[in-house]
Formats: C-alpha cells, sequence, structure tokens
C-alpha cells in the first residue's frame, strides 16, 4: 500500500513538529517544579518560572601534545565560580584544571587563560570589570590577580601588612568583586571577620558586612554565670563565613553565607555595610519541609546553605542552595517570589535538576547560568512567559507604579489564581486608587497584616468625616438626656429597687460565681475566704475554666486580623493544651504543697486557681472586640492591656498561693518555681512513657504477625 503525501499535509506536519519545539510547550519536559510560599508559610505549586534551553561547557578540547592539528577532550573539573560580563560573555573558575574558561554567549570556547610564568593553583572566583580587566581568586597561591582583557598581569593582591589583621589570619579568597572604585572585596574563606577590602594599589581599608555571632539562649545563660577564665575555656563562637559576594549596576553589595544561622543568610549592604533588607530578620533559601532529614538537622543540615548569587538586570536576587539543590529567586526588596529546582537522581543526569551547584550569573537577557562542579557543567534556563509577567509587574510595584503594575498583575492571576505577590500588588493598586475596602480584603488574603490595617484606618477616618455630625449630636444630647433623667428619677421607687438588688437572696452557686467576680477585685479577702470560709465550689470553678477556654476561642476567632494572623484554628488543640497545661498545674501545686508545708487543701487549689483566670474572660473577650475596631497605630493601647491582663492573673496566682497555703512572700516564690519544675518532670516522664508504650505495642504487634504468618 502507497501512502500519498501532499504539499499540504507536508505543511501541516511541518508545523505540528515546529510547535512542539517551541519554548512554550517545553514546560511538559521540565523535570522539576516550582514553589512559592504565601504569607502564612503554605507551600503553592506554580507553573515553572524558568525553562533549560541548553547545556554548555562539555565539549571543551586542546590540542593534543603531539600532534597538534588534533584536538583531546578537555572537560572542566571542579569549577568554582561563573562570571557573565557586560558583552554576554562567559568566565569559569575551571579550579581542577588551573585556568579561567573564556566562552562567548552561546557557551562557543574562545580561550583558555593561563598564566605560564606565574601559574594558577586552583583559582575559586572570577570577576569582569566593565574595562575589561579581570580579577581572579588564585586561592591556592593565596593571592588575587589582576589580568588585563588579553590576559597580561597586571598585578598581584596578596595578604596585606596591617596591624589591624590578626597574626593567625590566613588569607585565602574564594571569592572577589570589584567595584566601580576599584576596590576589592575578597571572600576570605574560613574568614569570620567578613569581606576583606583593599584599595586599587591593594592597601588593606578593613573588614565590610561581617556577620553576627549567632548565641543560644545556652550560650547567652552561660556568659552570664561563668567567670572570664570558665568562659575562656569553651570553644569560641564565631560569626559564620561569607560564601560569595556580587554587585549590581546601582552600587549594591550582596553576600551569602552558609551555616547554622537561619537568618542573614542573604544581605544587601550599602557603601557603609547596612543591610538594606527589610526583611532581615526572616530567614532565606527555600525548600519543601519533606526535603528535611531530621537525622541531618544536629549538624545544621537541615538548614539551606546558599552558596553563591546573582542580580539580576531589574534587581531582582537569585541565591542557590547546595543543601537542597534549589534556586531561590526574591525581588529587590527580599521578598520571595518562587523557588525550583531540585536534586538530580543519583546516577543520571537530568535537565534542570542539579547534582552539586556551587555559583550561578545572569546575562544583559536575563538568562541564568547555573555552574555544576560535580557534573562538570553549565545548565542554561531562560524565563517562562510566566515569568516574565510576574518581573513586568513587580518591576512597576517596586517602582511606586501601583495602577500600571494592575494589569500584569492580573494576567499573572489568570495563570495562576494563588501567587500572593500578585494578589499583594493588585491590594496596592487598589489602595492607591483609593478603593480601601476592595484593598483590605486582598492585603489580608496576601497575609499583609500592616498594610491590612492601613486600609482599614482610611476606611475608619472616612466613616467618622461621613458621620461625625452625628457621633457629637448623640453624645451631647444623649449626655443632656442622662442628666435630666437621672434627676428626675432620683428618688423613684425604681431606684431604690435598682440600689438594694444585691441584698436579694441568691442560690449559693450563684453566689459562689459571683464570688470568683469578687477575687478578682478584693484577692487578698477572696483567696482567704476559699480556704477559711468554704466561699467557692467545683462547680463554679468548672464554669470558670470552661469561661476561659470560651475567651481562647473568642480571642482566635474574633481578633481583628492586624493583631491575630491565624487563618484557621483548631478547637480540639487549643482544648486539650490549655486543659492539659491546666491539670498538670493543678496536680504540681498541689504535690509540691504537701511536701513544702503548705496548708491549702486540692479543693482550694483547685478553685483558687480556676478563680485567678476570671480576668482573662473579663478583660480577654471585650479586648478581642474592641481590637476590631483598633489599627496598628494602637498598637501600643492594645499590647497594654493584653499584658496587664497577663500581669493580673500571675498576681492573682501568687496572691491564691501566698493565702491559701500561708506562705511569706519568699516561699511562694520558690513554691512557684518548684511547681513549674515539677511540670517540666511530668511532661517528661509521660513523653518517655508514651514513646515506650509505643514501641512495646509495635514489638507485640509485630510479633502477632509473625506468628499469623508462619
Amino acid at each position: 500500500m502507497k501512502i500519498r503525501c501532499g504539499w499540504k499535509q507536508f505543511l501541516a506536519l511541518l508545523i505540528l513538529c515546529t510547535a512542539l519545539l517551541l519554548p512554550g510547550t517545553v514546560d511538559a519536559a521540565v523535570k522539576y517544579s516550582t514553589f512559592t510560599k504565601d504569607s502564612y508559610g503554605n507551600l503553592i505549586w506554580l507553573q515553572p518560572a524558568y525553562y533549560p534551553t541548553g547545556v554548555i561547557g562539555q565539549d571543551l578540547y586542546v590540542p593534543d601534545p603531539a600532534k597538534p592539528q588534533v584536538k583531546m577532550k578537555s572537560s572542566m573539573k571542579n569549577p568554582k565560580d561563573i562570571f557573565v560580563d557586560k558583552n554576554n560573555e562567559i568566565y569559569i573558575a575551571d579550579s581542577g584544571n588551573n585556568r579561567i574558561v573564556h566562552m562567548d554567549e552561546k557557551g562557543k570556547l574562545l580561550r583558555y587563560i593561563t598564566l605560564p610564568e606565574s601559574p594558577f593553583s586552583k583559582p575559586e572566583g572570577v570577576f569582569v570589570t566593565k574595562d575589561g580587566d579581570i580579577y581572579i581568586a588564585d586561592t591556592g597561591n593565596k593571592r588575587v590577580l589582576q589580568l588585563d582583557k588579553t590576559g597580561k598581569l597586571l598585578k598581584e593582591f596578596k595578604r596585606p601588612e596591617s596591624r589591624f589583621i590578626a597574626d593567625t589570619f590566613v588569607f585565602e579568597p574564594g571569592k572577589v568583586m570589584v567595584d566601580d572604585r576599584d576596590f576589592l572585596y575578597i571572600a576570605i574563606r574560613g574568614g569570620y571577620e567578613g569581606l576583606m577590602l583593599l584599595d586599587p594599589n591593594g592597601k588593606f581599608q578593613g573588614f565590610f558586612g561581617a556577620n553576627k555571632t549567632a548565641l543560644s539562649p545556652l550560650d547567652a545563660l552561660k556568659r552570664k554565670l561563668y567567670t572570664k577564665e570558665m568562659y575562656a575555656n569553651e570553644v569560641a563562637k564565631r560569626p559564620e563565613t561569607i560564601n560569595s559576594v556580587a554587585t549590581d549596576k546601582n552600587g549594591y553589595i550582596y553576600t551569602v553565607t552558609g551555616g547554622t544561622a537561619k537568618i542573614d543568610q542573604l544581605k544587601k549592604l550599602n557603601i557603609k555595610g547596612d543591610n538594606l533588607l527589610r526583611s532581615s530578620q526572616k530567614s532565606f533559601g527555600e525548600y519543601r519541609a519533606l526535603d528535611v532529614q531530621p537525622t541531618t538537622s544536629k549538624t545544621g543540615a537541615s538548614i539551606p546553605q546558599l552558596i553563591d548569587i546573582a542580580v539580576d538586570q531589574n534587581g531582582n536576587m537569585i541565591v542557590v542552595d547546595q543543601q537542597f539543590k534549589y534556586i531561590s529567586n526574591y525581588d529587590a526588596s527580599g521578598n520571595l517570589l518562587y523557588f525550583w529546582g531540585g536534586p538530580s537522581a543519583v546516577g543520571s543526569s537530568q535537565v534542570g535538576l542539579l547534582k552539586s551547584p556551587v555559583a550561578l550569573d545572569v546575562n544583559s537577557r536575563n538568562e541564568l547560568f547555573v555552574l555544576d562542579d560535580q557534573e562538570n557543567i553549565v545548565q542554561v534556563f531562560r524565563l517562562s512567559e510566566f515569568g516574565q509577567k510576574v518581573d513586568q509587574a513587580n518591576q512597576q510595584t517596586l517602582a511606586g507604579y501601583y495602577e500600571a503594575g494592575e494589569k500584569p498583575w492580573q494576567d499573572v492571576l489568570r495563570m495562576n489564581a494563588q501567587f500572593t505577590p500578585a494578589i499583594l500588588g493588585l491590594a496596592k493598586s487598589a489602595f492607591k486608587k483609593e478603593q480601601y475596602e476592595d484593598a483590605r480584603q486582598m492585603f489580608k488574603e496576601a497575609g499583609d497584616q500592616e498594610d491590612y490595617s492601613e486600609s482599614f484606618w482610611q476606611i475608619r477616618m472616612q466613616w467618622f468625616q461621613a458621620n461625625f455630625s452625628w457621633i457629637a449630636s448623640i453624645l451631647l444630647f444623649g449626655s443632656i438626656l442622662w442628666i435630666v433623667v437621672d434627676k428626675l428619677t432620683e428618688k423613684s421607687a425604681f431606684r431604690s429597687r435598682l440600689r438594694n438588688r444585691s441584698q436579694r437572696p441568691k442560690t449559693k452557686f450563684m453566689a459562689n460565681v459571683r464570688h470568683a467576680f469578687y477575687t478578682m477585685k478584693h484577692p487578698i479577702d477572696g483567696f482567704v475566704a476559699v480556704r477559711y470560709e468554704g466561699k467557692g465550689s467545683y462547680r463554679s470553678a468548672i464554669l470558670i475554666l470552661l469561661g476561659v477556654y470560651g475567651a481562647l476561642l473568642v480571642k482566635e476567632l474574633v481578633t481583628s486580623f492586624s493583631f491575630n494572623n491565624v487563618t484557621s484554628i483548631d478547637i480540639y488543640s487549643i482544648f486539650t493544651q490549655f486543659f492539659i497545661v491546666w491539670i498538670a498545674w493543678i496536680i504540681s501545686n498541689y504535690l509540691v504543697s504537701s511536701i513544702y508545708c503548705g496548708e491549702g487543701r486540692f479543693r482550694d487549689i483547685f478553685i483558687g486557681s480556676a478563680y485567678a483566670l476570671v480576668p482573662y474572660i473579663v478583660i480577654g473577650i471585650p479586648l478581642a472586640i474592641i481590637s476590631n475596631f483598633l489599627t496598628l497605630h494602637e498598637s501600643s493601647m492594645y499590647g497594654f492591656v493584653a499584658n496587664g491582663m497577663l500581669v493580673w492573673i500571675g498576681l492573682l496566682m501568687f496572691w491564691k498561693i501566698q493565702c491559701i497555703h500561708n506562705y511569706s512572700v519568699g516561699e511562694t516564690a520558690l513554691n512557684i518555681f518548684l511547681t513549674l519544675c515539677t511540670m517540666l518532670v511530668i511532661g517528661v516522664l509521660l513523653f518517655v512513657t508514651a514513646g515506650l508504650t509505643n514501641d512495646l505495642i509495635s514489638l507485640f504487634y509485630e510479633m502477632g504477625q509473625e506468628l499469623i504468618l508462619r
């Protein structure tokens, strides 16, 4: 049978094949996932922001010494750094081969840069200035070299002489960056002092951008309690070492740090060394929770290890994590846009996935080059349509052109309705157009408490301006009416009955409930009455506890988003946590008081401890309601009342123990301390018991399964 193929069929087949090769259809072949995180830390899947376009550096050759006309394969070996210059030409520090590989923008080899008169030794950093000068961190030779564009040696920078540098300091440059003044910023391997700053002549100008020492609570306690001699014997705590340094067209300096510290791994520094990132206290370097290996957390491996940074033409920061193999993109203010990538499978190479990423850089078209020192290649990525839309919209928003960014943000939301930066961009546009109610709702959806509060402040101000005359009239005439009615009914029978309402007989249960509120105002008399006059009851105490639990729920459900950004609550979890802590407190206090000469009975401790929590009901519920009329401008007032409530409860607990057990002030403080210690011991015992019980159950189950199978 013959198959006839006319020109129309051939043309359709050609179009189909071309369409399959277009970048827009490459998403189906992308081997990695792209994610972002909303303001609540939830993981959100995105379509790819970058797609791979190729691999370069795998086909390098050198002439055969025996036959110069024959080329020998000369793959990169343990490369450590990559730099893309203003002409989009690529320079790679090929550390294992002691050379710099120079390629054009397509990845075609142009030359190998070597220095025969003074050979490189494991160079780990390369930087090219606008004038074409090449700076090399020649790590093995403990020097930095300056070459001209032809590769001729101009200057050699070795360990500078200065009384401000310790004698034990080892000058091993790992990365180098040069600013517009030709000042050198050198990242020293193992150096905790920060970047070494040298002037164009190699004179030491100081250390720049040093990290802070990360001290644990235990370290802080040791510093308080140990003598100088004892603390000197401790292992010295040093700041983390800066891994890499970069700059942008505006002259800002960027550093990345890998180590055990979660914060300040990424910094954007001005010329004075101040960190400009507003989110300087947040952690950078993203990963999914399922990527964390608990068995390695002790060594700090569960923390992203940022190894390098690149800054694109729009000021966006791109960092690569050597631990989890993810690439994270942040805007110029440090806000997460998305992260993507992941580890390549063992024993295989997959385009887009990484084995051991060590460096990255971008060219003038914002194409991304990622260097892998295990695969000995460079992977090239290009922004997808989604990534381009996000970048376009975000640049408008960061520049303050909120309305201009509205259309591209809407396009982004059509691609992914859960993309938080898009929701935030549209919210800022609505705020700019004075659509405050829409802005408030979108700021809440995006999780931005500060701007949510600002939108509500504008709404509240407009409401007051529109209704001020009515509010003032009601207050004025209402006050006058109150005074008049008070004068007219001063001697009426109704007022007499109202004044004598407290003398009416009440049930014993209601009397006990009322005593709980009396104790809140007169704690000493109230707790003494609980102990020696039999006031209070289990029923009233349980009612108070249920009221406190209700107040906890009201706090979570009713409190304004400006002061509480919880999106969902677990009623069962709140119930369990509250009553477990409560019961542990009662049992621990009773045990300690029984041993420590306390006069209180279990009944007195139970009832008194419940009555001490009454302020949480009286203040907590109204405060949660009132918070919906407040903004963050009144946060000091809100915090004062909330903290005052907790202090009041603490004082009532203190007086309860003192009065019920007939303690002095010192004895009361000691009783509280021992009670808290007992609670801790009980918690540890329960945790160990639960673990052993689960292991025992698992053992019996496995034994039963083995008997059944046999």
